[in-house]
């Protein structure tokens, strides 16, 4: 595909995103994301890359519509070109808002499409590894997709010592205790952007300016458990009792919430 870079629209740990638009439609959509990597951060958009040809379509999954590899001022990149939310990030939505949280039925429907997404990840044998608000973008329907998938783990896959990945906030205590990195831990993450939405503040209350490793042993040891909004229906805070247990084996997963909260239309 021949596509033409736009303005920078925002940056990650190891990449850039701009707007892209193709030369020729040849159905493709008139205007795309396009995220890009020198060779330092390439793995991450490989590993992207084939994470998404694996999931295949999913309503609730950002779509993928190729790559390739440029030279722009002297610099090789590589670029995944992805399908483009121009209403931003759940995080970006929350900000604007100034500290305060999303209507409760909003709050349960994205979180049911979340569920939909996580399920179908989950089926395929991955665990997304980095679930957080700046991760689920909005469209113009009103719809949420889970996206980046550049920490995506393929569980079929034994790794040892497998890097420590993931947002601190959001990271499930097996994660910060014993590495393990899992489909029960994308279901903690998801109770962590359950409360962000519903409260606008974040499941842990931490002090501006805090180390993180004091964070990390509030999250692994002990009994402390992310904050639930005082005022969630009695529902919402059954649902976040499945989501924050400590033990991964006992934590319920993706299908059971959504058995349980959403066929008989609970939460």
């Amino acid at each position: 595909m021949e596509w033409v870079r736009g303005e920078t629209i925002g940056y990650g740990t190891f990449s850039t995103v701009s707007l892209a638009t193709p030369s020729d439609s040849g159905g493709f959509p008139p205007l795309m994301a396009v995220k890009s990597a020198d060779s330092y951060g390439a793995t991450s958009l490989v590993n992207e890359k084939s994470v998404l040809d694996s999931l295949g379509d999913c309503p609730e999954i950002v779509r993928c519509y190729g790559e390739d590899q440029t030279v722009e001022k002297g610099e090789k990149l590589h670029n995944l070109l992805l399908e483009y939310a121009w209403r931003g990030s759940l995080a970006t939505q929350l900000m604007k808002l100034n500290g305060e949280g999303l209507p409760e039925s909003t709050v349960r429907r994205h979180t049911g499409s979340l569920l939909r997404g996580l399920r179908h990840i989950h089926s395929r044998g991955f665990a997304h590894c980095d679930i957080k608000l700046g991760n689920i973008l909005l469209f113009d329907d009103g719809a949420v997709k889970i996206a980046d998938f550049g920490l995506a783990r393929d569980l079929t896959v034994s790794k040892e010592g497998v890097e420590i990945r993931g947002t601190p906030l959001y990271m499930a205590p097996e994660s910060v205790n014993d590495n393990v990195y899992g489909t029960a831990a994308d279901v903690w993450a998801l109770g962590c952007a359950v409360v962000e939405m519903s409260s606008g503040k974040t499941a842990w209350s931490v002090e501006e300016g805090l180390n993180f490793m004091s964070l990390l042993i509030r999250i692994g040891v002990g009994d402390e458990l992310p904050k639930v909004p005082e005022d969630l229906s009695e529902e919402g805070k059954d649902f976040l009792s499945k989501c924050f247990v400590k033990d991964p084996e006992e934590r319920w997963t993706a299908e059971m919430l959504l058995n349980q909260f959403f066929r008989s239309r609970r939460l």
